[in-house]
C-alpha cells in the first residue's frame, strides 16, 4: 500500500485501537484461481494475532496451507471532499476534489485451527466484546449445550500470524487548518460525522 509521508500513521497502539474499532477486515488470499476476498470479523489478541472463524464449508481453510502470506483490509470512516467545502478555494481556486479516508493493512500467515477448544475460546470473545455494551449481554451458555456443540462442529478458526501492520490515514493532514476544518465541518453537517470528526482531530505530520 502506497502511502503518502502526511498521512502515514507508524504507531501499533493507534493501529490496534482502529482494528478493535473496526473489526470486521477483508481476508485477501491467493489460489488456484487467482485472488479472492473474505470478510470475516476479527479479534485481536494481546501478540498481536488476528483470529476469525469460517464456515466449515468455506474453501478458504482448504486452499491455505498455512504457511501463505495474506493481507487483511480493515477499513474506518471514508467520505468526498468538495474544493466548494474549503475557503480557500473561493480565493484562489486552486482546489481539486479528493476522497478521505482510514484504512489498516495487516500481512502475515494464515494459519487454520481445526479444534473445538480454539473454536470455544475464540467465538467467547468474540461475544464478550460484541455484547459488552448490550443492557443485557447474550451469552453462549443461554442457549442450549447441543445447538452450541452443533454450530461448533460446524465452523473452523483461522489465525493470522501478524508480520506487517500499516495504517493510511487520509484525513486533509496536507490541508490548511482552515480548509480541513471548512470541509469536516460540511461532512458533518451532511451526516458524516465520523470522517468529519476524524479530520478535525487529525495533527499535521
Amino acid at each position: 500500500m502506497y502511502v503518502p509521508r502526511p498521512f502515514q500513521e507508524p504507531s501499533p497502539g493507534i493501529l490496534n485501537a482502529f482494528i478493535a474499532a473496526h473489526p470486521l477486515g477483508t481476508l485477501v488470499v491467493q489460489n488456484s484461481q487467482g485472488p479472492d476476498a473474505y470478510h470475516l470479523p476479527f479479534h485481536l489478541d494481546e501478540s498481536g494475532s488476528l483470529h476469525a472463524h469460517v464456515a466449515r464449508g468455506n474453501p478458504v481453510w482448504r486452499n491455505i496451507s498455512g504457511h501463505e502470506n495474506v493481507l487483511v483490509i480493515f477499513h474506518g470512516p471514508q467520505g468526498y471532499i468538495s474544493p466548494e467545502w474549503y475557503p480557500s478555494k473561493h480565493e484562489d481556486h486552486r482546489q481539486v476534489p479528493t476522497w478521505n479516508y482510514q484504512a489498516v493493512h495487516a500481512r502475515g500467515r494464515l494459519v487454520v485451527h481445526d479444534d473445538e477448544r480454539y473454536m470455544r475460546g475464540l467465538l467467547a470473545r468474540l461475544t464478550a466484546e460484541h455484547e459488552a455494551g448490550m443492557q443485557k449481554p447474550w451469552q453462549m451458555s443461554d442457549a442450549p449445550e447441543d445447538y452450541i456443540d452443533a454450530l461448533l462442529k460446524a465452523v473452523v478458526g483461522i489465525e493470522i500470524e501478524v508480520a506487517e501492520l500499516k495504517g493510511i490515514m487520509k484525513l486533509g493532514q496536507n490541508e490548511s487548518v482552515e480548509d480541513r476544518t471548512g470541509a469536516a465541518t460540511q461532512l458533518i453537517a451532511r451526516g458524516e460525522a465520523a470522517i468529519g470528526e476524524a479530520m478535525l482531530a487529525a495533527k499535521k505530520p
